[in-house]
């Protein structure tokens, strides 16, 4: 993407804010909720925005730029995968964008978060406020709020102020608590991980419905079931091209808790040649996020007997997706095993780079999104995208209700959550 060109506000030495840059630490309501980000702009785009985004406008029109321009955004954790994001989608030039993270700098981020300063002053400073000021100098048009507030405090009704919500390098456990609150809002949800040289992103748009242009074929579009996640919804010819038609598309997708559990394409299956190229990453994964459930902790590498539990959960999760036995390897284990955790950069900008891209691509609603998981292996340069979904029931806005029911369950957990000392699991 194509950096602003206008003057960016702020001290050159990236130390602090100055009297031009503003950057607000958001403060909660009475309700634990916090006042709605910058409101959108419906006077349509200007002509110096036409200008400063015009190569991007080039490549996704001015509607797309329109949608992206009104966007508000939670980006969750500001760890190197949350840096590129945020980096991406502000050069975008969004409405704005919410980092929300309660941790604070320490010595290991300053070798992989390049919006840090690069002298040690951040260290034992809030990551969100520390990274602020040089995401703000990427696009001053772009408005960038601070919430230091653990997420796992927030009632659901924090997460309708936006309009996606990105969260990264967090527990399975969170995941899904996240998940559950952004589908009673109707909210669109990304999760992603980066763990050394491997890493996965995760969407859960619940319903989403884009337009692609096409030749018109001898065949007729039929209106309809493409696949069990995709229909065509209508089609119409394009008032500017009649040898072209614009074909509405609906996706569906699943919830994390459903779809981090749920078995592979029945495609895949079917095909012992398909089911010995599905990346062992997946399973090592689902492990890990059975391990963060169990025993509320990542796996030390050090411990023995965690070693030993993972190990047991990685093979019954690669049991459970029925892919051959051999195709876990104890070298493959043990090299998840020890990047757990870690911050690779170019795998940080691959990750990051391919989410901010698809959300790029919801809102101008014009590109086929993700659907819906993305398993990264750095070390053969492969992702993998796999449809997990379950075989039975709904999906989309059908999955609604069961998201309901987990509701007081979830407020529970934050009840119990406040009434703890909440320990970092990062």
């Amino acid at each position: 993407m194509e950096a602003p060109t206008s003057e960016p506000a702020g001290n050159p030495n990236g130390t602090g804010n100055t009297q031009n840059l503003t950057v607000p630490v958001m403060q909660e309501n009475t309700n634990g909720s916090v006042p709605a980000p910058t409101s959108t702009i419906s006077n349509g785009i200007s002509a110096d925005e036409i200008a400063l985004y015009d190569r991007q406008i080039r490549l996704w029109g001015l509607k797309a730029q329109e949608s992206i321009r009104n966007a508000n955004i939670l980006l969750i954790t500001m760890k190197a995968l949350a840096n590129e994001i945020a980096k991406n989608l502000v050069l975008a030039g969004i409405n704005s964008l919410t980092l929300c993270d309660h941790s604070p700098v320490l010595p290991s981020d300053l070798t992989s978060q390049f919006f840090l300063p690069s002298d040690r002053s951040p260290v034992g400073t809030n990551r969100a406020i520390a990274a602020s000021t040089n995401i703000q100098r990427l696009n001053p048009r772009v408005s960038i709020n601070i919430d230091t507030l653990d997420i796992r405090l927030k009632p659901p009704s924090y997460f309708s102020a936006f309009d996606i919500i990105i969260a990264t390098d967090l527990d399975a456990p969170t995941l899904n608590l996240i998940n559950t609150a952004t589908r009673l809002n109707n909210r669109k949800f990304y999760a992603a991980g980066s763990h050394g040289m491997y890493g996965f992103l995760f969407s859960d748009l619940i319903e989403h419905d884009f337009i692609i242009s096409r030749s018109i074929s001898n065949v007729p579009t039929v209106v309809g079931p493409e696949s069990p996640t995709r229909s065509i919804i209508s089609s119409s010819p394009d008032p500017n091209d009649p040898k072209v038609e614009n074909v509405t598309k609906r996706e569906l997708f699943s919830t994390w808790l459903l779809a981090s559990s749920s078995p592979l394409p029945a495609e895949i299956l079917k095909s012992p040649r398909r089911k010995k190229v599905v990346t062992p990453i997946l399973s090592c994964l689902r492990g890990l996020w059975e391990f963060e459930s169990q025993f509320g902790i990542r796996p030390n590498p050090n411990d023995k007997a965690q070693l030993a539990q993972f190990t047991i959960l990685c093979g019954e999760q690669h049991k459970a997706l029925g892919l051959p036995a051999e195709t876990l390897r104890s070298e493959t284990l043990r090299a998840f095993l020890q990047n757990i955790g870690g911050e690779v950069s170019p795998v940080a900008a691959v990750l990051g780079g391919q989410l901010a891209q698809d959300v790029i691509n919801v809102l101008g609603r014009t590109q086929q999104p993700i659907q819906n998981f993305v398993v990264f292996d750095g070390e053969r340069s492969e992702a993998g995208v796999y449809a997990l979904h379950p075989t039975e029931g709904e999906l989309g806005r059908g999955l609604l209700p069961i998201s309901g029911g987990q509701q007081q369950q979830q407020q529970q957990q934050q009840q119990q959550m406040g009434s703890e000392e909440v320990i970092d699991l990062n």
